[in-house]
């Protein structure tokens, strides 16, 4: 079978969905696994030019919806500041190397691979074993700012409320809204755009709030075989401050999500195709198609090697 062909945007900051699954059978993910691939996400991103907008860490598998920067956004002082970060600042910079640490710290190939290689370490070390523990390689999405965004964060922080192990995306402590929820944003780990930025929306706090009443709209919404919050609970948010409901907003199938090469309004997915005209894109496949209930969203499949 052909292998699907990464697309990353490198002359502008881009928003990325990645996923990647474990090669092991069941949920070998525990806690305490969990939170250690929490803790090397947030390691990378201080030392990577990237900001994380969502994660959710699965017993088998997480996502990462991260936007990576160019490297006109990687002056040397700040490249000299994340490498005294990683490697403390009594290491000596290598003032030759400063072409490799930007181009290699504004990789989005790079940035995954360190921290799937790094947590690879850690659980081969904890279960004193060898050999593969990542399945097929990353996926990667290509989201447009705004509504793609937004649509997209909420499916991640869903994730385990549709996996039935929460009520709300809160109480699950390896998901970004857990994170934001339960310690406040600690560090500024996280990016507080919630895809709000790009609707002029400026206060950080109101963007959080008009996040939260989209996602708890979404996430009510049931779907055979999957969790769903609770009326209940919808209802109680409502009551404490929601204004508008969302539901009419979120019928579009999340596999686009995941399955897709490219995601947003038709002339952002026209644009990006074109970028990659020689990359193997059939012209079927160059043609966007309109996500069903997706609010004017158009999508294109993934390229593949040929």
């Amino acid at each position: 079978m052909p292998r699907s062909l990464r697309m990353v945007v490198s002359d502008e900051s881009t928003a990325y969905h990645i996923i990647s699954r474990t090669a092991l059978d069941g949920l070998p993910f525990g806690d305490i696994e969990k939170e250690a691939l929490v803790d090397i996400i947030k390691k990378f991103s201080s030392i990577y030019f990237a900001d994380v907008l969502g994660y959710a860490v699965m017993g088998n598998h997480f996502h990462l919806l991260v936007t990576m920067h160019t490297e006109m956004r990687a002056s040397d002082a700040e490249i000299r500041h994340r490498y005294s970060l990683l490697y403390g600042e009594k290491t000596v910079f290598p003032e030759g190397k400063i072409s490799h640490f930007r181009n290699k710290w504004c990789n989005l190939s790079e940035f995954i691979k360190e921290i799937k290689q790094t947590f690879s370490r850690f659980y081969n070390k904890r279960y004193d074993r060898k050999g593969t523990l990542w399945g097929e390689r990353f996926k990667s999405v290509i989201l447009e700012r705004g509504e793609a965004v937004v649509r997209c964060l909420s499916y991640i922080d869903l994730n385990p409320v549709r996996a039935g192990i929460v009520k709300r995306p809160e109480a699950y402590r390896w998901c970004s809204m857990g994170y934001h929820a339960q310690t406040g944003n600690r560090d500024g780990f996280l990016s507080l755009d919630f895809g709000f930025v790009d609707f002029g929306v400026e206060d950080p706090e109101d963007r959080l709030i008009r996040y939260r009443e989209y996602m708890y709209h979404a996430g009510s919404l049931e779907k055979e075989g999957k969790g769903a919050i609770p009326r209940s609970i919808l209802e109680n948010e409502v009551a404490h401050g929601f204004k508008i409901s969302g539901s009419s907003l979120v019928k579009g199938r999340i596999r686009h999500f995941t399955e897709s090469g490219v995601i947003g309004s038709r002339a952002f997915v026209e644009a990006t195709c074109r970028r990659f005209k020689n990359k193997s894109f059939s012209t079927r496949a160059r043609i966007p198609r309109v996500i069903e209930g997706g609010g004017g969203l158009f999508v294109v499949k993934r390229v593949s090697d040929t």
